[in-house]
């Protein structure tokens, strides 16, 4: 039946629903933790603020986004062994032609900033290349990369304003948790990268201790029930 995939992907979503708690309590803990580190937040917010004067005062750029969006899934059907046939782009929308198709690669374009790994790839080989040293640089990297990450959240969030057939074709809470997901996995990954206030291990294992805890929680009340 067409509705049995849709189904199942609600049921996984609903399993699904606890580690995105976990998620976001992690990502609150790795946050707090780097709240002191001015010396990244400062451009970077500098950066994200400058993006939202641009996208608030001047013409959207959405040739540029739907070029990410759709590339962002070219990438992802690579990744996952398929190949691209072609892409068409246009301000008003996109498709690219794929030979594989799965849930990732539907909607990686809502999580995987594209424009934002981009501009670290950049400065990583620039750094690798020994051509950028010094704070000015950091600095600026840390700038572009704010904005180009508030160019991803403001213009994803745009587009989600219409109907996407990304999103109808997984069913919506399936496609808002696995973008969930993605979206906390990324900030998880980038935050202690970027400004150094916690471990890769740290910011994981919070959210391992937050599933934990709500696993005890929730058998604690399921004990309660059953041996009142």
């Amino acid at each position: 039946m067409p509705g049995r995939p849709n189904s199942w992907k609600l049921f996984i979503a609903l399993l699904l629903l606890p580690v995105c708690a976990g998620g976001g309590v992690a990502l609150f803990k790795t946050l707090r933790a780097a709240g002191g580190a001015e010396t990244a937040w400062v451009p970077l917010m500098a950066g994200a603020l400058s993006w939202l004067a641009i996208y608030s005062l001047l013409p959207k750029p959405m040739w540029v986004y739907v070029f990410g969006h759709e590339f962002t899934h070219a990438i992802w059907a690579w990744l996952c062994g398929g190949s691209v046939k072609g892409m068409k782009v246009t301000a008003e929308g996109g498709h690219v032609y794929v030979t594989k198709d799965n849930f990732l690669i539907t909607l990686a374009p809502y999580f995987f900033p594209l424009y934002a790994l981009a501009v670290s790839g950049v400065y990583a080989l620039g750094s690798r290349l020994g051509a950028w040293s010094g704070v000015v640089p950091v600095a600026v990297f840390h700038l572009l990369l704010g904005a180009a990450y508030a160019f991803h959240v403001t213009l994803t969030w745009h587009i989600l304003q219409t109907r996407q057939p990304d999103i109808t074709s997984q069913g919506r809470l399936f496609s808002a948790v696995i973008i969930f997901l993605g979206n906390v996995l990324v900030l998880l990954l980038a935050v202690p990268l970027l400004t150094g206030s916690s471990t890769l291990a740290e910011a994981f294992g919070w959210w391992g201790g937050s599933l934990s805890d709500m696993g005890r929680w929730a058998w604690a009340g399921i004990s309660g029930i059953i041996h009142p």
